[in-house]
């Protein structure tokens, strides 16, 4: 079958990666692939919770949100 931008089966389409995207977050980029955007920003803090504080222990979360239709 052939692909509608000329690539072969076997090819990747290209990737961008532009590193601090965003300006106030501790770190972004945003990844485009063809028509494909993705938006990652990390925050830091130095908070720990309840039940690890003492332990020498951190803590990581993660939360994605999509558009409709994603």
């Amino acid at each position: 079958m052939k692909r509608i931008d000329k690539r072969h089966n076997d090819q990747l389409r290209p990737v961008r990666i532009t590193r601090g995207y965003t300006k106030h977050p501790a770190g972004s980029v945003l990844m485009e692939t063809g028509e494909t955007r993705v938006l990652c920003t990390a925050s830091i803090d130095d908070r720990v919770p309840f039940h690890l504080r003492g332990k020498n222990r951190g803590w990581v979360t993660g939360e994605y949100s999509m558009l409709p239709g994603s």
